[in-house]
């Protein structure tokens, strides 16, 4: 195929993946119409492969009429992608440097949004317990795929995968052995559910939803790479207006706050490890 060929190709597709979109907005009201274009592709390309599809036109097809399709395309458009306590180095600066501050408050308010399948909700639940803070406080894991979310809630994983995360739960400064919080049957990993007492597990949308409490810890991590500009400065600003005075707010290793119209409202506290505090004055 020539040049140009392929170029009339790549454009009709492209025409083809924003129409699929603007389709699942007005059917479902999901909204990926300002995510990384580059990264919805890819996974568009492998939701259409997986469907059979020739091109876009016929999925477009497929999922306005069939809502169960859509449904299982679902985990094509979402990312789920996590481990318990992953990247360590966060979860101890969390324990040495931002747990001090939270010991201030006498309750507290933590919210991992975009929460996935729950690991590291799961993961900031234990660190919580051992450093005494469980019990004034209360956890929200939010997430837009709700099968996810009920996966989160069970506070099941896989029993294989429990060596990684007890190796990087001893490397955040754990006080016991990670074994010590679930039961082990059937290849799976069963977390204690009294660590759930306080959590609570709903769907929302860092896209459209508005803020719904005032947090004093909040940890988005290896959500917003996948937003464009504008829609990352929406999560920003939700962010902002969800924080207490004093309140912290993490970020993944490859996300910042530089450049955004909310920089000048958080101090950095952790450049390395992404962590960021509320201004007094950022507070109305």
């Amino acid at each position: 195929m020539e040049t140009s060929e392929k170029s009339f190709v790549t454009d009709i597709e492209d025409i083809e993946i924003r129409l699929l979109l603007e389709a699942i907005f007005q059917r479902y009201h999901y909204d990926f119409r300002g995510y990384s274009y580059a990264s919805i592709k890819r996974r568009l390309l492998q939701a259409r492969k997986h469907f059979k599809c020739d091109s876009f036109s016929p999925l477009q097809d497929k999922v306005l009429n069939d809502e169960a399709l859509f449904h299982q395309m679902f985990a094509f458009l979402t990312v789920q992608v996590t481990e318990m306590f992953r990247d360590p180095s966060y979860f101890k600066a969390i324990r040495k440097d931002v747990i001090p501050h939270l010991k201030t408050f006498p309750s507290l308010k933590v919210w991992v949004a975009g929460c996935s399948t729950g690991e590291e909700l799961w993961s900031l639940m234990i660190l919580f317990r051992e450093e005494g803070l469980e019990d004034r406080t209360i956890f929200y894991g939010t997430d837009i795929n709700t099968d996810s979310l009920e996966k989160a809630e069970s506070g099941v994983f896989k029993l294989d995968h429990m060596p990684l995360y007890s190796q990087n739960f001893s490397q955040t400064g754990g006080e016991h052995s990670l074994s010590e919080y679930y039961t082990a049957a059937y290849n799976a990993a069963k977390f204690d559910k009294s660590l759930k007492k306080r959590a609570v597990f709903s769907d929302h949308s860092l896209v459209s939803d508005a803020v719904f409490g005032e947090m004093h810890f909040i940890s988005c991590r290896n959500v917003l790479i996948y937003f464009k500009r504008d829609l990352q400065n929406r999560a920003f600003g939700l962010f902002k207006n969800s924080l207490a005075r004093g309140g912290f707010l993490g970020l993944g290793s490859k996300e910042t706050l530089r450049f955004s119209s909310y920089e000048d409202s958080f101090k950095t506290f952790n450049r390395e490890q992404r962590l960021y505090q509320l201004k007094s004055e950022a507070v109305l």
